[in-house]
């Protein structure tokens, strides 16, 4: 019984330490102001939220136009397709989660985006431009949205906004191609949008 409890507590320490390091590992190397930047794609500006949760009012365009809730990773996508691409979205709210339509095939229009979606793993490879929509978790129910910033044979960047740690706005994928179809190497990936004049719609 003495050993089953020693062998307890050894385990649960050994997990408060991997914890401790993990955070620490995450945790920024300064100091950040909240709307500081971070990083830009194309002129468009990543800023620092102050935390995941964090809102600092509601983005509009001059024309009315909901851009999201600052500084959200929803609000860096909508701004960046709206500065960069023009791109107004037919519904212009919902979460990062609420972004892709789990009812259409590769390859077709989601229509309250106005762009083309694709699945992971996809017939169509990842490019530059793209947004990547990541599935829920157990500590966040909205998803997560990104904006492909390169892609090679093998890998796909990524930036991002409100990620958590300030220090990496952009993260690397590992991307296979197998049977003809491309994946991104991450199991919250849900698929990608795509603009439609990239694919000359």
């Amino acid at each position: 019984m003495k050993k089953n409890l020693f062998i307890t507590l050894i385990i649960s320490a050994l997990g408060a330490l991997t914890f401790f390091f993990y955070e620490r590992s995450q945790a920024p190397s300064r100091v950040y102001e909240i709307g500081e930047s971070l990083d830009s794609l194309n002129h468009v500006v990543v800023y620092y939220n102050g935390g995941m949760g964090n809102v600092s009012g509601r983005n509009t365009s001059p024309d009315g136009y909901n851009i999201g809730l600052k500084y959200q990773c929803v609000e860096f996508v909508k701004r960046y397709y709206y500065e960069h691409y023009k791109h107004k979205m037919p519904n212009a709210y919902g979460n990062a989660i609420d972004f892709f339509d789990k009812r259409l095939v590769d390859g077709q229009l989601n229509a309250e985006r106005d762009l083309i979606q694709y699945t992971n793993p996809s017939k169509s490879k990842p490019k530059v431009g793209d947004l990547i929509i990541m599935d829920a978790t157990f500590s966040n129910e909205y998803g997560h949205v990104v904006i492909v910033s390169k892609v090679t044979t093998d890998e796909v960047e990524i930036i991002q906004q409100n990620a958590g740690n300030p220090d990496h706005p952009r993260d690397v994928f590992d991307l296979d191609f197998d049977e003809g179809n491309w994946e991104i190497d991450n199991g919250r990936i849900l698929g990608w949008l795509r603009m439609r004049k990239s694919d000359g719609l």
